[in-house]
C-alpha cells in the first residue's frame, strides 16, 4: 500500500521546478522549431556528391596534413575519397561529422576513424589500438584484424571487424552495435552501458564484466564470464535480428545463429552499495 502520510510531499524534480506544467490537455513541451533547420547540423559541415570521386596519397603527410586534407576535399565536394599508402599512421580519419565514403587502401595505427558521426569506412587491412573510439553514426569495415579497445565508447554506428580483434572491446560502450567474425580477447564489453556486441567466433576471459546494460551474443565459446554477467534466454526476435545485422554487415550469412549464446547484465551491481557485504562479494 503505498504510504499516505507522504503523498503531498515534494518529490526532488518538484522541487527544482521540473513539474510545474499542468498535464492536461495539449501540453507537450516543444523543445524544437522546424523554422530552425540550420541550427540541427554540425558546425563546418558540406554538402558532397558521393559519384564526385578523388584519391588522395597520404605516404608523404602526417596525419594532421592528410585530416585537414580530407576536410578540404569534403568542402569541394568529394564525397568519395581513397586514401592510398596510410600506412599504418596513428589518428587517420578523426573528427569527421559528414556523410562521407572513405576507402583506406592499407592499414592504420592507433585511433583511427576516431569520434565520428556519419561517414562510411572500408578499410582494407588492419587497424590498431581504439578504432573507432566514440563513433557516434555511420558505419566502419576493416576487412582483416584490429587490436585491443575495438569500438571504445562508441555510442551509435555500426562497427564491423571480418577478423580478430584484442582485448577490452567495446569496453564502456553506450550504444551501436559491434560485429567480430573471428574471435575477441578477454574484458570484451567490459564495463558497458547500452548496445550490442556480435561475435561469431571464441572470446576471452573475464565477458561483460562490470556491465550495467546491453547485449552481447557468442557464436563460439567463452573463457569465462566476468562480475555480473549472465546469460539470458536467445529469442526468436534476438534470432531475426542477428541474421538482418550479418546480412547487413556482409559477414556470416550463413552462421547458424539458433546456437549462439546471449549474455546480459545480471542488475546485481546496478545497486552495489545498497548490498551486503557478503552479497558484494558475491557480485564481484
Amino acid at each position: 500500500m503505498a504510504n499516505l502520510k507522504n503523498i503531498d510531499k515534494k518529490t526532488k524534480a518538484q522541487e527544482m521546478g521540473m513539474h510545474t506544467e499542468v498535464l492536461t490537455g495539449r501540453t507537450q513541451q516543444k523543445f524544437f522549431n522546424p523554422d530552425e533547420a540550420e541550427n540541427f547540423y554540425y558546425f563546418g559541415t558540406y554538402d558532397v556528391d558521393f559519384n564526385k570521386r578523388t584519391d588522395l596519397d597520404v605516404k608523404d603527410m602526417t596525419a594532421a596534413d592528410a585530416n585537414k586534407k580530407i576536410d578540404s576535399l569534403m568542402s569541394e565536394g568529394y564525397g568519395t575519397i581513397v586514401i592510398k599508402n596510410p600506412q599504418g599512421k596513428h589518428s587517420l580519419g578523426v573528427g569527421i561529422l559528414n556523410k562521407l565514403n572513405l576507402i583506406f587502401e592499407g592499414s592504420l595505427g592507433y585511433f583511427g576513424m576516431g569520434s565520428c558521426d556519419g561517414p562510411t569506412v572500408r578499410i582494407n587491412g588492419r587497424v590498431g589500438w581504439s578504432c573507432a573510439e566514440n563513433l557516434m553514426a555511420g558505419k566502419v569495415v576493416i576487412e582483416k584484424n584490429a587490436g585491443s579497445c575495438f569500438g571504445a565508447a562508441i555510442r551509435g554506428g555500426d562497427l564491423i571487424c571480418k577478423g580478430s580483434v584484442g582485448a577490452r572491446t567495446g569496453i564502456d560502450m553506450k550504444g551501436g552495435t559491434i560485429i567480430i567474425g573471428g574471435d575477441a580477447g578477454a574484458f570484451t564489453g567490459f564495463m558497458m552501458q547500452r548496445g550490442r556486441i556480435i561475435i561469431l567466433g571464441d572470446v576471452g576471459i573475464n565477458l561483460g564484466d562490470s556491465m550495467y546494460d546491453g547485449t552481447i551474443f557468442i557464436g563460439g565459446e567463452i573463457g569465462s564470464y566476468g562480475s555480473d554477467a549472465v546469460d539470458a534466454e536467445l529469442t526468436k526476435d534476438d534470432q531475426n535480428w542477428l541474421r538482418r545485422k550479418l546480412r547487413v554487415a556482409e559477414i556470416g550469412e550463413k552462421f547458424d545463429v539458433s546456437k549462439m549464446k546471449k549474455i546480459v547484465a545480471g542488475k546485481k551491481l546496478w545497486n552495489y552499495d545498497n548490498l551486503e557485504p557478503t552479497e558484494k562479494k558475491g557480485a564481484i
